[in-house]
């Protein structure tokens, strides 16, 4: 028996300054003389965590690669791979090896974005040259943002096909693990994953606020002056939406203070630089 499937952003269409009052929990400016599909898929996007158990098509998968390969790369090195992980017990592994988390299995897809240096050494070696410029933090720094951008534009492409996502941050946790779990080779390094399915219905998820423009767009130089009544406001906004959501109404600065309160808060991930060294990079 087939499921079936979510429509596209496309087809659920919302009013564009719907879109925007969820995105800031709030009304805005008209912001929308510009609008298109491309934008209404992005400012759609919300993390999901509970998917149907339709496996998503190779054809999908193949298309999110070409998106993916399709973002920006610097200096057309395309320091990235991404391992895609269908089978129930490798998920099993990874999801316990972040944190641990429980939507990896229960998404048909998981996707693990990797900053990747090994393709570069191994044509470095075959072209005669020592590769010396690989053993310097900018290099590992553009392989991490190479993934970043790769994997962004496979979101949006995902999502603009039905499919919802969510990043998972745990793969850090213990990258060397992972590394194992998916049989990495040296100078290939777990930035994040990436759960892939058809969304869940049933189960009610709502756009998350974000700050507002007036923190986080700047003209001409930095502008510090102002925070503390904008912050203010998000904890409100965000106080909303948790209550909203059945969440711990804590609002948005106590959280951001918690997650890097200290060493413990890092969940293990203070010690990255010694595992990354250990995993073949020769960052200096």
């Amino acid at each position: 028996m087939s499921v079936s499937r979510p429509v596209s952003a496309s087809e659920t269409a919302e009013l564009p300054f719907d879109l925007l009052r969820r995105r800031y929990g709030a009304d805005q400016s008209d912001q929308t003389s510009d609008w298109n599909a491309v934008v209404e898929t992005i400012l759609s996007h919300r993390s999901i965590r509970a998917y149907l158990p339709e496996k998503v098509p190779e054809s999908a998968l193949q298309l999110i690669v070409a998106a993916a390969q399709s973002a920006p790369t610097s200096s057309s090195l395309q320091a990235w791979s991404v391992v895609a992980v269908e089978d129930p017990d490798r998920k099993a592994k990874l999801a316990e090896l972040a944190s641990p988390n429980p939507q990896i299995l229960s998404a048909p897809l998981f996707l693990v974005w990797l900053a990747d240096l090994s393709r570069l050494r191994k044509i470095s070696v075959d072209q005669g040259k020592t590769g010396e410029g690989l053993d310097y933090f900018e290099s590992f720094l553009l392989g991490a943002i190479d993934a970043a951008l790769a994997a962004q534009n496979a979101l949006v492409a995902l999502e603009s096909l039905g499919l919802g996502s969510c990043y998972i941050g745990g793969m850090r946790n213990h990258p060397a693990e992972v590394g194992a779990v998916l049989g990495l080779p040296p100078e290939t390094f777990a930035v994040f994953g990436m759960t892939v399915g058809y969304p869940d219905a049933s189960v009610e998820t709502e756009v998350k606020p974000r700050l507002p423009q007036s923190l986080v767009l700047h003209r001409e130089q930095y502008q510090v002056s102002a925070h503390e009544p904008a912050l203010a406001a998000y904890d409100d906004t965000m106080r909303s939406f948790q209550a909203g959501q059945g969440m711990a109404t804590r609002g948005w600065t106590a959280v951001a203070a918690n997650r890097i309160a200290d060493t413990a808060s890092l969940k293990g991930r203070h010690v990255l630089l010694d595992v990354v060294r250990r995993m073949g990079f020769r960052t200096k």
